[in-house]
């Protein structure tokens, strides 16, 4: 019996530990540990400058906590600049993990208070108000979970002064390649990515799925956009928004200099690099060409928004296509080799070409992002970046096949969404058969979706700009890119067939005679993610104005139909 009674005290003193450490555990979630701001935040290296690596952190045994100081800064040109800064002074660091990896991210919003201080309708996540200093984080192209203290974007909101935690699993199916992460408050997330609060996120493995890749030097080149000193009119050589790389700025032609003034990345001679570049501009369009003389290489793409290509239905490992140039919507990311140039050539660059972005579009014009030196002077730095080398290939991956299957899987529901504006003020992400209208987080969802299920989506352009379309939490297979050709837009390369979460739909030329530029798709709802989250156009001052748009995914076997 005194054993009986002692063995009872010791299960309830066993339980009470487990409730005490439950509680611990919310409390900690609810109320983590603040990080301090670090001084000097927001560090910008000289135009001109050599492209330094970004600062990275790396998953231990399964895991990568992070610690974020969100803050800004104004810049010499007076521009607000803004920044995720780790204790340790790392400015928006790649985050590198591998598939089933956990990641707890804790950010304390460090910005002074903010105003215009507006009430969140609910559920709510965190605080319940936003003003202009709020910040949220989103996962951009993980297929992670839109609830709380994940990747939701449309109730979260942490406020000056306030810390909240971020804490999810990255899928065990996740295809390895580049993702990357960014703010996503409506009506800030413009001014915030153009000041520069973005990071990459580098899934591993991917010299398992493309061994074409294997010991290749890798390089993570994140493009930003901001804001053009003196606010010049866009026009020629003026773009609308300057750009830089890893931070160093692209200046534009200016009284001061008359030319562009490029990057600097360093190679050595006779070498090939796998560079993993992130277009995370919050307006700017970019197409890539890698130049010798002036004339275009071969780019030998690797994978697309993350996904390897050819990577997806039952093959043991991808396959790369050879491209002369690559067209990168904002928020598109694009991984491809290239090689050295060799003795002789006198001028080497990576630049974007011009875009015709239509009438009533942004100006993008040619200009180049980095020149590219080899040579002896040069190998001791180069050689010093090259520990930043990818594995040997270790036997084929077939475990990141997350999309098997989509493009043979039976349609629950074809739908047309479209794009439509009302210049200057009014964007709308629309839904055929339903009421236009822009973004509130207030209404209800304009698309139910089923979980389990696969549709096709006709994304239309309805107006004379150039948009960029974007859905979170999932990606979409490329079936075809339609009415492109008589609306005066040429069909971009290496797009059909592929799997990805960032698409561009051209302008419509206005005339009456001629279809809208259109972009299907197949939507794959077959995930384990259900609950509300948002599509719209990515470039960001069009999102910021209404061209945003909810959907809700229901569980399997829930009741009623979708709309």
């Amino acid at each position: 019996m005194r054993s009986l009674s002692w063995l009872c005290c010791c299960l309830l003193s066993m339980l009470s530990v487990l409730v005490m450490v439950g509680r611990i555990s919310a409390q900690s979630l609810d109320h983590p540990a603040p990080v301090a701001p670090v001084e000097n935040p927001c560090p910008r290296p000289a135009a001109g400058s050599v492209v330094e690596r970004e600062s990275a952190l790396y998953a231990r045994s399964g895991e990568l906590r992070v610690r974020f100081s969100y803050q800004s800064r104004r810049d010499e040109a007076g521009r607000v600049l803004y920044c995720f800064m780790t204790p340790d002074g790392k400015q928006n660091p790649t985050l590198h993990l591998r598939p089933g990896d956990h990641l707890l991210i804790t950010l304390t919003n460090n910005l002074p208070a903010g105003s215009g201080a507006m009430a969140i309708s609910g559920p709510i996540c965190g605080a319940a108000i936003m003003d202009s200093s709020s910040v949220n984080i989103h996962f951009h192209g993980g297929n992670i979970s839109p609830t709380c203290h994940q990747d939701e974007v449309i109730k979260t909101m942490v406020n000056s002064g306030q810390t909240f935690r971020y804490d999810m699993k990255i899928p065990a199916n996740e295809p390895p390649g580049l993702y990357w992460y960014h703010t996503h408050i409506h009506g800030l997330s413009e001014s915030m990515l153009q000041g520069g609060a973005a990071g990459a996120i580098v899934v591993e493995g991917i010299e398992n799925v493309q061994p074409v890749v294997a010991g290749l030097r890798q390089r993570v080149l994140v493009v930003r956009d901001q804001l053009v000193p003196g606010a010049p009119s866009p026009g020629g050589d003026i773009p609308s928004w300057d750009v830089s790389l890893n931070y160093v700025p692209i200046t534009s032609p200016s009284a001061e200099s008359p030319h562009f003034v490029p990057a600097v990345l360093l190679m050595q001679g006779g070498e090939k690099q796998f560079w993993r570049v992130a277009n995370a501009s919050a307006d700017t369009i970019l197409d890539l060409r890698y130049l010798w003389d002036g004339k275009a290489q071969t780019m030998q793409l690797v994978a697309r928004d993350g996904v390897p290509i050819d990577s997806q239905d039952g093959k043991r490992t991808g396959e790369s296509i050879g491209l002369g140039h690559i067209l990168l919507p904002p928020a598109a990311r694009a991984e491809f080799i290239v090689e050295a140039p060799p003795q002789g050539v006198k001028l080497a660059q990576l630049v974007t070409q011009n875009i015709d972005t239509g009438p009533l579009g942004d100006n993008d014009p040619t200009r180049p992002l980095a020149t590219i030196r080899t040579g002896d002077a040069f190998a001791l730095q180069a050689e010093a970046d090259a520990a930043d080398r990818l594995p040997a290939f270790s036997g084929a991956s077939t475990g990141q096949q997350r999309f098997a299957g989509l493009a043979q899987a039976p349609l629950a529901k074809v739908r047309t969404v479209y794009f439509d504006e009302i210049q200057p003020t009014a964007f709308f992400m629309a839904v055929e058969g339903r009421p236009k209208h822009v973004f509130d987080p207030s209404l209800p969802p304009d698309i139910v979706a089923r979980q389990g299920t696969v549709e096709q989506w006709v994304i239309q352009n309805r107006t004379m700009e150039n948009h960029e379309f974007h859905i979170h939490q999932i990606h979409f297979l490329i079936e075809s890119q339609d009415n492109f050709e008589i609306n005066g837009s040429p069909q971009p390369p290496g797009i059909a067939g592929q799997y990805l979460d960032m698409v561009q739909v051209p302008y419509w030329d206005g005339n009456p005679q001629h279809p809208y530029p259109s972009v299907k798709v197949r939507m794959d709802f077959r995930g384990p993610d259900v609950g509300d989250f948002v599509f719209h156009c990515h470039i960001l001052q069009h999102e910021d104005l209404g061209m945003m748009n909810i959907i809700r995914v229901v569980p399997r076997g829930s009741p009623g139909e979708g709309r």
